[in-house]
């Protein structure tokens, strides 16, 4: 069984920023089809969502400042689709919940595995993590973004977000109560840091989502 279809262990690894995001975007309708059987949905409902993503997607096209952003884009503006249709239909806090499982979900078990496979076969866990996420803030993440980073050395790598690209697309579609099932997605990959293991441990003690001024994404070494 392949556990990195990613390819994360890659010393030379590069995000495909195009092939992730489709993955997520039609892992994510999929996931709410299967999820609400009992809701009483209209025929061809996540048909027309998905044609309202592209109509959306190409309106704001002016937002994808480089690569990255445009698949970003598509990601944000799917749950922005899916909240405006079900919100109606289902209420608030059910619609996010549902947003919530069908974004995180999916993808989950893959992304932890892949990690954790990653960090399991590196000679320096902590090094290999700080790559993968360099190379994502540059070619997963881009211009879009803005990072601060108070430390990097041997022993730290704290970088801080201080613009979410994502928080601003949903701030400016009236849907900043979705920016948390973004910062969720992050679960994934965080579960796989075992720091008696590998050695490092890895604090994010807010985000912008739940409220605070910026995301500090913080790994530290620890004694293995």
């Amino acid at each position: 069984m392949h556990t990195d279809p990613f390819d994360l262990a890659d010393n030379e690894y590069v995000p495909d920023a195009a092939r992730d995001s489709a993955a997520v975007v039609e892992a994510f309708f999929d996931h709410l089809a299967a999820g609400l059987p009992d809701a009483d949905l209209p025929e061809g409902l996540f048909a027309d969502m998905r044609r309202e993503l592209a109509e959306l997607a190409a309106a704001d096209a002016d937002r994808c400042v480089d690569e990255p952003a445009r698949y970003n884009l598509r990601m944000t503006l799917a749950l922005v689709v899916a909240y405006r249709t079900l919100h109606p239909r289902l209420g608030r806090d059910a619609t996010i919940a549902a947003l919530r499982g069908a974004f995180v979900e999916p993808l989950g078990d893959a992304v932890q595995e892949a990690t954790r496979s990653m960090l399991d076969s590196a000679d320096d866990p902590f090094a290999a993590m700080v790559a993968v996420s360099k190379s994502r803030e540059e070619h997963a993440f881009g211009a879009g973004f803005t990072f601060e980073r108070p430390a990097d050395d041997s022993q730290r790598y704290h970088v801080d977000v201080v613009q979410c690209f994502y928080h601003d697309v949903l701030v400016a579609h009236s849907a900043s109560e979705l920016t948390p099932v973004m910062c969720e997605f992050d679960a994934n990959w965080i579960r796989a840091i075992d720091p008696a293991k590998h050695g490092f441990r890895f604090d994010r003690a807010t985000t912008i989502g739940f409220g605070g001024t910026h995301c500090p994404f913080h790994w530290e070494r620890t004694e293995r």
